[in-house]
């Protein structure tokens, strides 16, 4: 919305330094942060209300948890797509279709999301949310819609094609398997997120690292300048996608003020599945969809150890982890979770700093 000031600049020349994508990325990190901040605590109030008993806790979970987290609200997600929404709407050019993509993703499955942590509310347990099936026929029909759009906009030499980190010029033409390879890719970064979601501050930090690299990525592809130097493939209003990212580190960095140990509120699936979601797509306009798998390295990390114990449990009837995903085998085992909850963030940066590198190394 305030892009539109620039085409005054004419008139009043300080109003150019509206053209910037930079500028206007660092005025989306502070609104995002300001709403959610603002916010929370009404958001918070609000939530206590309708959840006097708060998130229900597994009963199969760490011991610890049923005790220290009790009685904490959940769908605290609403804060960080209230920020996102309002930071985006406010700096980003509202012309540039791939932010309404990004948009349209992050709150369908916020939407989602929030429907399903309404019915484990109201039901008072963790596992009578939204039945697996219809929750995961609603994200494949956001994600198919998302990936038709981007495939509309992206021009026929790239709608289809996948890029291949280390190698420059290297297009891999998935033709009509693109579409479902885009879907897979957003459906399951929104439930890795979510798997990852499980201790305080321990999914949002990591999903700001990889929005702020993603921040990164969106501006040099949608320069042409920054692009051909980096042998990147352009992609003409990728760059616009920078102030979506830099609303996500914003608006998580307002709810991790009140996620911080001990959480006064969790994000939720409302929250974790709409940030995969989020990230998920952004990969995809920019065609960094390996380069994410390494960035965000750490949820496919803890997806896998999931998919390891149901496998193993199945085939053998042995777990190979005390509990999935990862961060509650390393809790059963003793480690106290701040320990958990910082080593994984290290594990995070190092992972963006690898998922970087492949911009550069060709």
């Amino acid at each position: 919305m305030l892009y539109f000031l620039s085409e005054l600049s004419g008139q009043v020349n300080v109003l150019n330094v509206f053209r910037y994508q930079t500028f206007r990325a660092g005025g989306a990190v502070i609104t995002a942060l300001a709403v959610a901040m603002l916010c929370g605590p009404a958001i918070i109030r609000w939530l206590k209300t309708k959840q006097p008993g708060g998130q229900p806790i597994r009963t199969d979970g760490p011991e610890s948890h049923i005790i220290t987290k009790a009685g904490t609200p959940t769908m605290g997600g609403v804060m960080i797509l209230l920020g996102i929404a309002v930071a985006t709407l406010l700096w980003a050019d509202l012309r540039d279709q791939y932010v309404w993509v990004a948009l349209f993703v992050t709150m369908g499955y916020g939407v989602v999301g929030s429907l399903d942590d309404y019915r484990k509310v109201t039901k008072r347990s963790a596992k009578e949310g939204l039945s697996g099936r219809t929750r995961l026929m609603m994200e494949i029909a956001i994600a198919i819609t998302a990936a038709i759009w981007i495939g509309s906009l992206s021009g026929p030499s790239l709608a289809d094609g996948l890029a291949v980190p280390f190698l420059k010029d290297v297009l891999l033409d998935l033709g009509i398997l693109y579409v479902p390879f885009a879907v897979f890719l957003i459906v399951g970064s929104g439930n890795a997120v979510n798997l990852t979601d499980g201790l305080d501050g321990l999914a949002i930090v990591p999903v700001m690292i990889a929005a702020g690299v993603f921040g990164i990525i969106t501006y040099l592809v949608g320069n042409t300048v920054f692009a051909g130097y980096l042998q990147e493939h352009y992609i003409a209003g990728a760059g616009e996608l920078a102030i979506f990212c830099a609303a996500i580190v914003g608006a998580g960095l307002g709810f991790l003020w009140f996620n911080a140990p001990p959480a006064m509120v969790f994000m939720g699936d409302t929250g974790s599945l709409a940030m995969g979601g989020a990230l998920g797509t952004v990969s995809v306009i920019t065609k960094h969809e390996f380069v994410f798998a390494i960035v965000g390295g750490l949820f496919v990390l803890e997806t896998v150890s999931v998919i390891v114990q149901v496998v193993s449990f199945k085939l053998t009837g042995k777990r190979v982890f005390r509990m999935a995903p990862l961060h509650h085998h390393y809790e059963k085992k003793g480690w106290a979770e701040p320990t958990i909850v910082i080593r994984f963030w290290i594990i995070a940066v190092i992972l963006a700093i690898a998922g970087l590198s492949t911009l550069k190394l060709r």
